[in-house]
């Protein structure tokens, strides 16, 4: 199989646009929440410092290994690792690894789309002052209100996944490009706003300052080590393709270890802004810092109840976090996109309605999951806790484990330096020690703690 010269999606007009898009894929619920959480809890400033330095040596040459073989095929992550294998003399079957990106996505979308869904119910009901002076149960009874309501439920997924397919289906430039445009800009702008109202209040922002930075090596076990590490791995949307095939939109001439310091510079600083932003307002009402988007649908709606000016920058915060659900969507089904109008010979506008619709079927097992389906158990979870499962702790670490072997043995050593091009020569060398020996032995090791073998 001949690889093109050529993507026959598009191009990214320039490579501050693939900068913002694939920031917009890892760029999550995880960014806005897990993250600030787990850093507090793991000794602050001390796991700040060991995330870092995974990220360095896991997410950054994974992040590389995805976009140079994306931009060298220039097709979906299926038939991309296809083409490369054969180019290099190697076997076909590596198109499987593609394969696990493309399944994984769907999956995680399907039920990526029900709490999204679930943001923009609450973007409406912060705006509508629904949450002043509202209780802990009173929370809670709001929340049990909507997932326990199948209907209301399914209709919010609906919505979400009808946003991501709009966007997706005017292709490339016409519409992911145009979204990020317009999109990214406002994300920060709305995170950067509410850290300006957590300044607010006083000596509780510093309070939040202290546990999100100050070091605590006393607190970093070899857990938070490991935890560091696999959010190392999975803050970067790794392992899924996405990043693979927005590579193959890449121009030729641009930097890919550049754009991917970029890209990972940017998901930190909007994770560390917001824990600047929740743990001041968390603090100030006496409130336990939690994680899941259940405590995020619980615990900070009374924050924001019972502080001046809540109802607007609670309704803020919610549109920040379906602003960045939407731009992660976007990119997770972007390779099923791709899949079907390279291989199926279809429109892009057919296939995101047949993608989309195949995503929103899946997704009505999670929704049931939390109303009539919650007793519909499986290898001891709800559907939704087993489709979480399988995607994060198997399929992920799996497609990231073979994407980094691919990279670094199948990958001729020319090959992969002639995509690089980079003009600090010194640089590719290392890369090439941390893709072929440090990157899949750390990703073996997230493995076998996510699935509790280190635990």
């Amino acid at each position: 199989m001949s690889r093109p010269t050529d993507s026959i999606h598009g191009q990214w007009s320039s490579r501050w646009t693939f900068i913002l898009a694939a920031t917009g894929s890892a760029v999550g619920l995880g960014n806005i929440w897990k993250f600030p959480y787990i850093a507090g809890e793991n000794g602050g400033g001390a796991f700040v410092l060991v995330y870092l330095l995974c990220i360095v040596a896991i997410g950054l040459p994974l992040m590389m290994a995805e976009v140079m073989i994306g931009r060298r095929g220039r097709q979906n992550p299926v038939n991309t690792l296809r083409s490369l294998a054969k180019e290099e003399n190697k076997s076909a079957s590596w198109g499987l690894v593609g394969w696990i990106g493309i399944v994984a996505g769907f999956i995680i979308l399907s039920y990526y789309s029900v709490i999204a869904g679930q943001a923009i119910a609450y973007v409406f009901r912060s705006f509508a002052g629904v949450f002043e002076g509202v209780t802990a149960d009173g929370a809670h009874q709001i929340y049990l209100s909507l997932t326990h309501d199948p209907e209301r439920l399914l209709a919010w997924h609906t919505v979400f996944m009808v946003l991501t397919m709009v966007v997706v289906a005017r292709g490339v430039k016409s519409g992911i490009e145009r979204f990020v445009k317009y999109i990214m800009p406002a994300l920060f702008a709305i995170l950067l706003m509410l850290v300006g109202y957590a300044a607010n209040t006083g000596d509780y922002f510093n309070q939040g300052l202290h546990f999100l930075f100050t070091p605590n090596f006393s607190k970093l076990t070899a857990n938070g080590v490991l935890t560091a590490m696999g959010h190392a791995f999975f803050t970067l949307s790794l392992g899924m393709g996405a990043i693979m095939v927005y590579g193959s939109y890449l121009s030729k001439t641009t930097s890919i270890v550049k754009v991917s310091i970029w890209i990972a510079i940017t998901d930190t600083v909007v994770a560390l802004l917001a824990g600047m932003a929740i743990f001041p307002l968390a603090f100030a009402n006496e409130l336990t810092a939690g994680v899941g988007p259940g405590l995020i649908f619980e615990t900070l709606p009374i924050a924001f109840g019972h502080m001046a000016g809540g109802a607007l920058f609670g309704g803020l915060f919610f549109l920040l976090l379906v602003f960045a659900a939407w731009s992660s969507a976007i990119s997770i089904v972007e390779p099923v996109i791709a899949w079907l109008v390279e291989n199926k010979n279809i429109s892009r506008r057919r296939a995101s309605v047949t993608a989309g619709f195949g995503i929103w079927l899946l997704g009505l097992l999670t929704v049931f999951s939390f109303n009539i389906g919650e007793n519909w158990i499986l290898f001891g979870k709800t559907m939704f806790e087993l489709l979480d499962y399988i995607t994060a702790n198997i399929l992920l670490p799996l497609g990231g484990l073979l994407t980094a072997i691919f990279a670094g043995w199948v990958i001729s050593k020319n090959n992969a330096k002639d995509e690089f091009a980079m003009k600090t020569p010194f640089f590719y060398p290392i890369w090439r020690v941390l893709i072929r020996f440090i990157t899949p032995l750390a990703v073996i090791i997230v493995f076998l703690n996510v699935i509790g073998l280190l635990g």
